[in-house]
């Protein structure tokens, strides 16, 4: 049988392994040294005054909810073609996400479509960086400093990303990047909110450790929960965060090796190539192709089976969060809501993507992908 590909695999060193076991061998495990290490490496990254670790994206997206005071009634301008944590955060606060479709030449939020959304009831924008592509970001912020709105900048996708001579997690009044291991970098599972805002900041450190007002033992001030990151993820993610440029530069050199294998494809306009922007610069999180028009989600999904059959790691990104059964039922979306963005997902096919890759698999995967398209497709 043919060797078998993952889907993602994390890049993970000597180094990261005895970080550790340091923290193992001492005794703080929890609120320490290393975690405050790892949020002034991550603020610094993003040309943010702050950071506070958190234990997952999805958590860290709900703090910045809460510290904006998003509540219930309120609306939030985001989007469909995203994972469902960016919804959920707005959910978990009694407020409404209000879905605006795609831009299909970078899969992020049309502008022009989320400022159309804007209502008297809306509070915040929260786009996101699928992807990575940073695309649009100084235009929703723009956008949102022109009509007043909050804005939480969703970069959990694109960590060491840039838009001109901006770095991903500088829009907005916060970012949140996601440390889950098929991330550009991990902690293993956490999070990291970035932000310039002293009062942002201090509400977020707040409500992470069950909403403790100083570090007087059992002293609360307001509602919180334990989001806390530990000294062992952030031991973690602080060299991995020392080695983002080395492994940045890995994911650039797999995305360039599937240019080339894939190229071919695109020239006979069997599939389109993702759709970075700053190609050479990006902070590349997945290496997604979208097959070409005439395809139908079945043909996609068949591409799938035979890849995964083949020994080949493979998913579709994203099924649309409009057509999640529980949003349908809470929000009243239906399919057929936002076309784009429906049309975009049906035909997604995230290939194997990691630093590691190896020519020699990218190769195969192209051929596997050529193959099922050429030899069954309509």
């Amino acid at each position: 049988m043919s060797e078998l590909i993952p889907l993602s695999a994390p890049d993970i060193t000597h180094a990261e392994r005895q970080a550790v076991a340091d923290v193992l061998s001492s005794d703080r495990l929890s609120i320490g040294p290393r975690i405050e290490a790892f949020e002034a490496a991550c603020a610094a990254r993003a040309g943010r005054k702050y950071g506070i670790g958190v234990s997952s994206g999805t958590s860290g997206l709900h703090l910045c909810v809460r510290s904006l005071g998003i509540e219930e009634g309120d609306e939030v301008v985001t989007t469909p073609f995203s994972f469902i944590a960016t919804t959920n955060c707005v959910l978990f606060e009694r407020a409404k996400p209000v879905f605006v479709d795609i831009d299909p030449e970078s899969y992020n939020m049309a502008p022009g479509a989320a400022e159309a959304a804007i209502t008297e009831r809306t509070k915040a924008m929260l786009p996101v960086e699928a992807f990575g592509n940073t695309a649009h970001f100084d235009a929703y912020e723009r956008i949102a400093r022109q009509r007043g709105l909050a804005m939480i900048e969703d970069c959990c996708e694109a960590l060491g990303g840039v838009l001109g001579d901006r770095p991903a997690g500088n829009f907005g009044d916060c970012g949140v990047f996601a440390f889950y291991p098929n991330k550009q970098i991990t902690t293993g599972e956490g999070g990291m909110i970035v932000t310039d805002d002293p009062a942002v900041r201090d509400l977020c450190v707040s409500m992470r450790n069950q909403g403790r007002a100083t570090e007087a033992w059992l002293s609360h001030a307001r509602l919180g929960y334990n989001y806390r990151l530990s000294e062992s993820n952030a031991a973690l993610g602080l060299v991995q965060i020392g080695r983002l440029d080395e492994i940045l530069a890995s994911r650039r050199r797999a995305a360039a090796l599937y240019d080339q294998a894939l190229g071919k494809l695109a020239d006979a306009g069997l599939i389109h190539m993702p759709t970075m922007i700053h190609r050479d610069k990006a902070s590349w999180f997945v290496y997604v192709i979208r097959l070409a028009d005439r395809f139908t989600q079945t043909d996609r999904d068949a591409v799938l089976a035979g890849l995964r059959a083949a020994g080949i790691g493979c998913n579709n990104y994203f099924v649309p969060i409009h057509t999640q059964p529980y949003i349908m039922d809470m929000l009243g979306t239906k399919p057929g809501d936002f076309p784009v963005t429906e049309h975009v997902a049906a035909r997604t096919l995230a290939l194997p993507f990691f630093a590691g890759l190896a020519e020699s698999q990218v190769e195969r995967v192209a051929e596997e992908v050529a193959r099922m398209l050429t030899c069954s497709g309509p």
